[in-house]
């Protein structure tokens, strides 16, 4: 598939501005409601957004470099650094008001969306999408990683207080079209013949089809492929951003997702997971 560059800078404004209105409509109850992030409740995400604020200023913008506390061989490693520095941060944000939270949220989010337009796309990331499979990416493969994380964040805390979601065209589609960079990663280690095709629909109009194919024992996004697949995935909007984020798992996603032709393959689309999870 030829590369095709993923354009999310214009849209971080657009999420900020729509979480702010969102925020400032929660009563107190609803800032305490639980979410699908596992223990955090709709306070605790708003915190971890502030934290993605400043940890991004001050690391990408800033090279304000933190030390590892512990030490980092691998992939296990990082996340169980990274979960760390989560935990702390919600924690400590627990002596914040909610008003507070919204005005550094409005703050940061203003610089943050500043340093996201200047970025320059097409040079190489400080961070790399380790969930697609990446050592090494561009600039607007990590932005768009960024949008990922800011757009699913909101969407916890919308599907909470049940406030419309933000599955339009507009948002849903390059959140999702990123999330789907990490089907060959996904379906690296599986076997198949040469030539065979897996699509994987996510419906209505703010979804898209996605085309794997396999080639020279590798699998890889296609553009367009007039093979007929041999399985198809057919999945909601409104459990493709829980299921690839692991808000809930393939097995509870399954009764809730069509997969036509070779069952066995079609599922371990199931299994991908776009997060540092």
């Amino acid at each position: 598939m030829q590369e095709h560059i993923i354009h999310t800078k214009h849209l971080f404004p657009v999420l900020d501005e729509m979480l702010i209105a969102l925020l400032q409509s929660l009563t107190e109850e609803e800032w305490r409601k639980p979410t699908i992030a596992k223990q955090w409740t709709v306070k605790d995400i708003a915190a971890h957004l502030l934290d993605t604020n400043l940890r991004t200023l001050s690391f990408a913008r800033d090279r304000h470099l933190l030390q590892p506390d512990i030490p980092i061989e691998n992939n296990a490693d990082l996340i169980t650094y990274l979960n760390k520095l989560n935990a702390e941060w919600v924690k400590a944000a627990s002596r914040l008001s909610t008003t507070v939270l919204i005005d550094l949220l409005k703050s940061s989010g203003h610089a943050f969306c500043d340093f996201m337009q200047k970025a320059d796309l097409h040079a190489d990331a400080i961070f790399s999408v380790a969930w697609a499979g990446e050592a090494t990416s561009k600039n607007w493969f990590h932005i768009a990683r960024e949008y990922t994380e800011k757009f699913i964040h909101q969407q916890q805390i919308r599907d909470a207080v049940n406030r419309p979601g933000l599955l339009t065209r507009e948002l849903f589609y390059p959140f999702i079209d990123t999330f789907m960079r990490a089907l060959p990663y996904t379906y690296s280690d599986i076997n198949a013949p040469d030539g065979t095709l897996i699509a994987v629909t996510v419906s209505s109009e703010a979804g898209g089809t996605w085309l794997l194919k396999r080639n020279n024992s590798n699998w890889s996004l296609v553009a367009a492929d007039k093979t007929q697949p041999a399985a198809h995935v057919t999945i909601e909007p409104s459990i493709a951003w829980k299921l690839f984020s692991k808000g809930i798992t393939p097995a509870e996603a399954a009764q809730q997702v069509v997969i036509t032709g070779d069952t066995t393959l079609g599922a371990i689309a199931l299994n991908m997971i776009s997060v540092m999870a």
